[in-house]
């Protein structure tokens, strides 16, 4: 069964193969994702899931996803530059937040979507933990500004959920999901 992730994150593709999971296309889905007015966190990640799969066109399994940083109701983006990036680890430093990822799975008119929700909690941070780590390029491209599997996971002293769902893609759900379609994950062959 052909296979489409939709898209560009070379974590996912990672996350992946660590389940031995080798997707037949990479195309990542364009879609606006703009947060609507008033839209709770989980909702969103979902919201965009759903609609990044339902973008691809073909034949097979279409997966997505979209992972959100959430504190409280807002919801952390990919930061724009240093200055935000900035920012958002002064909004996380000492608390907890929620990393958020809406899976969608679509087999023609077929649709499987969930979300699932990690907490994550970083110690106080310094000013100067906070500028090295800008200064490392790391947080680019990274909702709410950082990766756990990087320099960031010595600001995390504690995580209750899925470790591969702040990474990415949350792997037993995603697993189970693809087991659910048909796909063939586990062969004794």
């Amino acid at each position: 069964m052909r296979l489409v992730l939709a898209s560009a994150s070379p974590r996912r593709v990672e996350l992946l193969a660590q389940i031995g999971v080798v997707p037949d296309a990479i195309t990542p889905a364009d879609i606006d994702e703009t947060p609507l007015k008033a839209e709770l966190p989980r909702q969103y990640a979902r919201r965009l899931g759903v609609e990044k799969a339902q973008a691809i066109a073909g034949a097979g399994l279409i997966l997505a996803a979209d992972t959100v940083v959430a504190v409280g109701r807002r919801i952390l983006e990919k930061p724009v530059d240093e200055a935000e990036a900035a920012r958002f680890l002064r909004l996380l430093s000492g608390r907890r937040h929620r990393v958020i990822t809406g899976v969608a799975l679509r087999m023609g008119e077929k649709l499987w979507a969930r979300q699932v929700e990690t907490a994550v909690r970083f110690k106080p941070l310094s000013e100067v933990e906070i500028n090295a780590y800008i200064a490392s390029d790391e947080w680019r491209g990274k909702a709410g500004g950082y990766g756990i599997q990087g320099l960031a996971s010595a600001f995390i002293p504690w995580i209750n959920g899925s470790y591969s769902n702040v990474v990415g893609l949350p792997l037993a759900e995603t697993a189970n999901m693809l087991t659910t379609a048909g796909y063939k994950l586990w062969s004794t062959s």
